[in-house]
């Protein structure tokens, strides 16, 4: 493992990467944050050694290095889930080549369905809390101990201060901000009526496929990290309808510029 992101990390570096960036994680149907980016690199994730090869079709599947606001950022355009059939290794390696590169802050983006129904879609979650649903772990796997602490502490796994900063941001530019519980699951179907109650009882107010995993290694390596959820649509278990997936990328781009807002200012105060 640790041969591994050597290897991936002195490509980087050989490619120009420097230490220090903020890191972002975009999720599904959320690239358009990119065209804020003033790009000094594009690497295609299949060029990176030892880099998972992405199989989602929203996913553009690059790093992207650049400044935004002045700072300098790593983004990863796509991630990996655990219903592609990744190890949880594989999962987080994003994470664990942006400990290489000594980033301390990391904003994730994610889309999610809407639990709780006063959220509605096209809206943003700030996520405060979340429930991992998914059977399984980052820490949990063989010789994770060599790089670093496998009981880590998850009582606050997301960070206080770049919250608050977020919803000063969220009010001074009159975004409807959610607060809330993410709940991921294994995926990749959607849930049935009974699991949408169910995800509602025990205090879930969004779900989705992704993110846990990779706020619990951030944790682990002491990256402090934020999370958000475009809400792209709602689950209402009386009133379910079928999937329409270009309705729910719609939500998606629709919840996407408030996030861009967002994430522009709260990257400023790095």
């Amino acid at each position: 493992m640790i041969e591994q992101i050597n290897e991936s990390l002195a490509f980087l570096k050989a490619k120009g990467i420097k230490d220090n960036a903020s890191g972002i994680i975009l999720g599904t149907g959320l690239g358009d944050l990119v065209e804020h980016l003033s790009i000094e690199l594009e690497i295609p994730y299949e060029d990176i050694p030892h880099f998972p090869k992405s199989t989602m079709e929203f996913h553009k599947a690059r790093l992207l290095y650049g400044t935004i606001e002045g700072k300098k950022v790593l983004v990863f355009e796509g991630r990996f889930h655990a219903y592609e059939g990744f190890s949880y290794f594989e999962i987080t390696y994003s994470i664990r080549l942006m400990h290489a590169l000594a980033v301390k802050q990391l904003i994730i983006s994610n889309a999610a369905g809407a639990i709780n129904l006063d959220f509605k879609k096209g809206e943003v979650m700030l996520i405060e809390d979340h429930i991992n649903l998914q059977g399984g772990s980052p820490l949990a796997e063989k010789g994770i101990d060599q790089l670093g602490e496998r009981f880590v502490d998850m009582s606050a796994p997301y960070s206080k201060n770049l919250i608050e900063r977020s919803k000063n941001i969220a009010q001074e530019n009159q975004i409807s901000l959610h607060t809330g519980v993410y709940a991921s699951v294994m995926g990749p179907q959607l849930e049935t009526r009974a699991e949408y109650r169910y995800l509602k009882i025990i205090g879930a107010d969004a779900v989705g496929m992704s993110t846990v995993p990779e706020v619990i290694v951030a944790n682990q390596l002491q990256i402090e990290c934020i999370a958000f959820s475009v809400l792209t649509d709602e689950c209402d278990p009386d009133n379910l309808k079928p999937i329409d997936i270009p309705d729910i990328m719609a939500a998606a781009k629709k919840a996407e510029q408030y996030l861009i807002i967002l994430v522009k200012q709260l990257i400023s105060t790095l």
